[in-house]
């Protein structure tokens, strides 16, 4: 590295909704798919507030009067409406911009998410992210969040410190993992979680908008 950035080498983030605009959709998903087995339909609240842990933990938490032998009718129906949507979602704006800039900087940019590994590589592929992170973890390859397995797995890859790893978010689960793993957080109020919740997490910061969080990583990053 030409230079040292000025508080953090690494950088991870959520993936789904605080880069990608998919909070309303996954809600979504989880609510039809819940409908589909039979199960007490979640309120939108609490369908989001799973948003960002494992898949099968997620539906679970979601619906809890669904019987265990109906997980693999519950994830393949979630997978189903998700797959029939997915064109629908996109990132938020200023996103790219963002990212480029931090690049130029010479942060190692990480992805931590409780997507797939297949999910989040077919969203790394297209053309405008190719080669925007340098690594990146997934629920069904490691720990879900809030365990802090996935940060410690990506910083013993990039032989980064936690006091020099930074873990930005939308929800609890994320501000939790970096809490668990040693490291500085930064909170956005814009995903799934209400930011009301976020104070005890210890957060360096909430930023309100994608061109909030850009503005303070810049000063602070």
């Amino acid at each position: 590295m030409a230079f040292r950035p000025r508080q953090f080498d690494l950088i991870a983030f959520d993936w789904d909704g605080t880069l990608f605009d998919s909070t309303a959709i996954i809600t979504r998903c989880i609510q039809l798919a819940v409908r589909d087995v039979g199960g007490t339909v979640p309120s939108d609240e609490q369908a989001s507030y799973v948003i960002g842990m494992a898949l099968m933990q997620a539906l679970a938490h979601a619906a809890p009067d669904v019987p265990e032998e109906k997980y693999p009718e519950l994830g393949a129906r979630y997978r189903y409406h998700y797959m029939a949507h997915q064109n629908d979602i996109s990132l938020f704006g200023g996103v790219l911009a963002m990212l480029e800039d931090l690049k130029a900087r010479h942060h190692w940019l990480t992805v931590a998410t409780g997507k797939s590994r297949r999910g989040l590589d077919e969203v790394l592929q297209t053309v405008e992210l190719k080669g925007m992170f340098n690594g990146s973890r997934t629920a069904d390859e490691t720990a879900g969040k809030p365990h802090p397995r996935m940060l410690q797995e990506l910083m013993r890859e990039f032989g980064v410190e936690p006091e020099r790893t930074l873990m930005i978010g939308d929800t609890t689960h994320d501000l939790q993992m970096a809490l668990n793993a040693g490291c500085a957080s930064v909170g956005v109020s814009y995903g799934a979680h209400e930011p009301d919740a976020f104070q005890a997490l210890q957060p360096r910061y909430v930023a309100h908008s994608v061109r909030d969080l850009h503005d303070w990583l810049l000063q602070n990053g």
